[in-house]
């Protein structure tokens, strides 16, 4: 007979049981009000892995005494949609309510998000939908719409200690886990419970006595969750530039380790410095620009562990530097003035004349050229000849 998972085993089944998320769960918060009130209501849970999402959905689904149907986005199809309506039509018939959880939703396209919006409508189904990703761009806006996003936060390193502390007891080991090995447990999970109590039951199953070198052994080398392509990829890079723009250097450096030691392409990195060096610094010291250029170019020549030496250094320089938007506010403003001008005619006496009907036309006509020499005038179409984006 199999053996049913610690991380199963260990799944609360009432609200007061969860660990954490004190923003959604407590007095007054949403998730104990929708419970209070037995009223049901549409939900996309939206956080990291390992944080309860799915164990959520389960407790409200046994609140509201409705039939609970799980489906993962990423197994599940067509047929199964239909074969969920047809049994939530039953449900409805002996007036029992359908709880619909869909893991990870957002890798339903959207014919197939689609399909469960009249059945939502309707109160057919009773939707939670669970996603790491950021629901605004993955769940079409009419089924967004008609739920409530809630925002589940990772774990802390305390709850955590908190879920293991329980789970230890639970198995009678209390005497077998050492305190620094709960302590590296927690540190590892990367604020996912899941994940810790998979590494502690591994634990247990390999030595009598638990402590951090069987922890290491058990876990391996953990890098704390991070999706190159996910929130986390785009949090850690706007918090790096932004640390960068306020010339914060321990905060520059601290986002720029977490993002290479979680694996992020260091290329990525050394790009943005260069588009920051421009953007961010630009006039105010026109040598950031080249100093990222030469960042970039040696991080692909020398690769990494080494790349992480040159990004850190200029990572610390870009901080450090003066900042000047000057040329990007300059070129958004001609940009825009670009846009609605886009038919103005080029003044005739800077079009290039390069035949001799050109010339006959008046094409580069009036038009000076030699060392020293500055426009008095506008080379602007005459029509917007008194803009200026430049503010200097």
């Amino acid at each position: 007979m199999q053996r049913i998972p610690l991380a199963e085993r260990m799944r609360p089944t009432k609200l007061d049981e969860v660990v954490g998320q004190g923003d959604v769960i407590g007095e007054g918060k949403i998730l104990t009000e929708i419970v209070r009130k037995g009223e049901p209501v549409n939900l996309i849970f939206w956080g990291p892995p390992g944080t309860g999402k799915t164990t959520l959905a389960r407790i409200l689904a046994n609140e509201y005494k409705a039939d609970f149907i799980e489906l993962s986005a990423v197994t599940s199809g067509k047929k199964d949609i239909e074969a969920v309506v047809d049994r939530a039509k039953r449900n409805w018939n002996l007036q029992m309510r359908t709880v619909l959880f869909v893991d990870e939703i957002h890798r339903f396209n959207k014919a197939q998000q689609d399909a469960f919006l009249p059945h939502v409508e309707s109160g057919l189904i009773i939707l939670i939908g669970a996603t790491t990703e950021n629901p605004s761009f993955e769940v079409i806006s009419p089924l967004l719409s008609r739920s409530r996003v809630v925002v589940i936060n990772e774990l802390s390193k305390d709850d955590i200690k908190v879920v293991l502390k329980r789970a230890i007891k639970a198995e009678k080991a209390t005497k077998r886990v050492t305190a620094k090995a709960i302590d590296y447990l927690a540190e590892l999970s990367g604020g996912d419970a899941r994940s810790a109590l998979g590494d502690l039951e591994l634990a247990l199953s390999l030595a009598d006595k638990v402590d951090e070198e069987v922890v290491k052994e058990a876990a391996g080398r953990k890098v704390p969750g991070y999706d190159k392509a996910g929130d986390h990829h785009y949090n850690n890079i706007s918090a790096f530039i932004k640390s960068m723009r306020g010339g914060d250097v321990d905060a520059t450096l601290y986002y720029l380790a977490r993002m290479l030691e979680a694996g992020e392409d260091p290329k990525f990195v050394a790009r943005r410095m260069v588009i920051f060096a421009s953007e961010d610094i630009g006039v105010a010291q026109n040598s950031a620009l080249m100093l990222a250029v030469s960042a970039f170019q040696a991080v692909e020549r020398v690769g990494m562990p080494e790349g992480q030496i040159i990004l850190s250094h200029v990572a610390t320089v870009l901080a450090l530097s003066k900042k000047s938007r000057e040329t990007y506010d300059a070129y958004t403003l001609a940009k825009d003035a670009a846009h609605k001008s886009m038919n103005l005619p080029v003044p005739l006496s800077i079009r290039n004349g390069s035949t001799k009907l050109m010339k006959d036309l008046g094409y580069g006509e009036g038009y000076k050229w030699e060392a020293g020499f500055h426009n008095k005038g506008s080379y602007l179409p005459k029509e917007i000849a008194d803009q200026r984006f430049w503010k200097k």
